[in-house]
């Protein structure tokens, strides 16, 4: 019990790592929003596979404490937990389903997904991480009949500026 009067110091903590803090709001948010997987898929559907994946690299694991950069490796629960099931033992596979049943996954979805793909794919201070998921978005936005956005455009439509984030915008919010 402390003495009274004596408050136990609060330790900061954050669930991004710590390379994520240099990233502009907006591209965290984009990681942030896609963070949830798309409802009404079953638990080990392909794509919940990858959503795993995905915290993983960029979510420090809750029940380790640490960031789980090794997408097999043995740990964080279910939310960040190991990403392979009986049906998808790897990676590799998981995206090949991924790409065979995209239609069935929501296209609301499919979008916050391909973004924080090509964040990961240009941010991400883990060079085989970062190859990993560049790779992936080239072949999402592949398969959606267009072409990637470079590095230097995405940071200008997601950084942090008004005016040029309308500008990217079809139909902008008000």
């Amino acid at each position: 019990m402390e003495p009274k009067g004596q408050e136990k110091e609060m330790k900061t903590r954050c669930v991004l790592q710590e390379w994520v803090l240099g990233l502009t709001y907006m591209q965290q948010s984009v990681l942030i929003a896609a963070v949830r997987g798309p409802d009404g898929m079953r638990k080990n559907h392909p794509v919940k596979v990858l959503c795993r994946w995905l915290r993983r690299s960029f979510l420090v694991s809750a029940f380790d404490g640490k960031a789980l950069l090794d997408p097999y490796e043995p740990g964080g629960g279910s939310f960040t937990g190991p990403c392979r099931t009986e049906e998808v033992p790897d990676l590799a596979h998981a995206v090949v389903l991924y790409l065979e049943h995209v239609d069935e996954i929501p296209h609301h979805f499919q979008l916050h997904f391909l973004h924080a793909a090509q964040i990961l794919g240009y941010k991400h201070a883990d060079p085989e991480v970062r190859s990993w998921w560049h790779d992936l978005y080239v072949r999402l936005v592949n398969d959606a009949h267009l072409r990637p956005e470079s590095e230097e455009r995405m940071d200008s439509r997601l950084g942090d500026r008004e005016d040029t984030w309308r500008e990217a915008e079809e139909v902008p919010a008000r």
